[in-house]
């Protein structure tokens, strides 16, 4: 039964959507609707747990029969979070700030079944080292590559981004993107749904 369910992808994210596609999954996305506001004190995987799980949540009234994703990413960097930038000037803030630093990426994705109610979820951890950036390359950076300003920690690794880091520790390399796509398939595979 679950197998007819369709797929709900809950974010705004062009970049998620981009990696589903990538997947040949038949999907629809909607725009969820919480307040992503960090509860102080939150350590970045709880936050983007529970944003994940929010987003999921907050489309069970539009979906009733349905597996709606829902996924958020949260950056740390010396012991504070760090959001999407959402505009240049706070980009090249944030990418002098981290230049040379090592930074952590919370993925947290849920797959949430709205007939059984059963929520699968995940938080992956992907730590990257950047590298050393002068304030021209950070500005070069922005110029080329405009969509980073939406990214957190303004750091588009699949684009140009590549080009600030030094390394990267994962287990998805998805992750980074914006959907740990390892788990999201064991996931879609518990409900019936196969990507192969």
């Amino acid at each position: 039964m679950s197998e007819k369910l369709p797929l709900i992808l809950g974010s705004r994210s062009v970049f998620r959507r981009e990696q589903l596609v990538r997947l040949g999954l038949v999907f629809q996305t909607a725009s969820p609707d919480i307040d992503e506001t960090p509860i102080e004190g939150e350590h970045a995987q709880s936050t983007a747990l529970r944003l994940a799980a929010g987003k999921a949540r907050s489309l069970v009234a539009q979906f009733p029969n349905a597996l709606i994703i829902g996924a958020d990413q949260v950056a740390w960097c010396n012991q504070c979070q760090l959001g999407k930038p959402m505009n240049v000037a706070n980009a090249q803030q944030m990418l002098t700030a981290l230049s040379g630093k090592r930074i952590e990426f919370y993925s947290a994705i849920v797959l949430l079944n709205t007939v059984s109610g059963r929520m699968q979820q995940h938080v992956d951890h992907t730590v990257v080292t950047m590298r050393e950036l002068t304030e021209m390359q950070i500005r070069r950076y922005l110029e080329r590559e405009p969509d980073a300003v939406y990214c957190a920690g303004a750091a588009k690794s699949e684009g140009l981004g590549a080009a600030l880091l030094a390394k990267i520790d994962s287990t998805d390399p998805n992750a980074l993107i914006g959907l740990p796509i390892f788990r999201l398939i064991d996931f879609l595979n518990n409900e019936g749904v196969e990507v192969l």
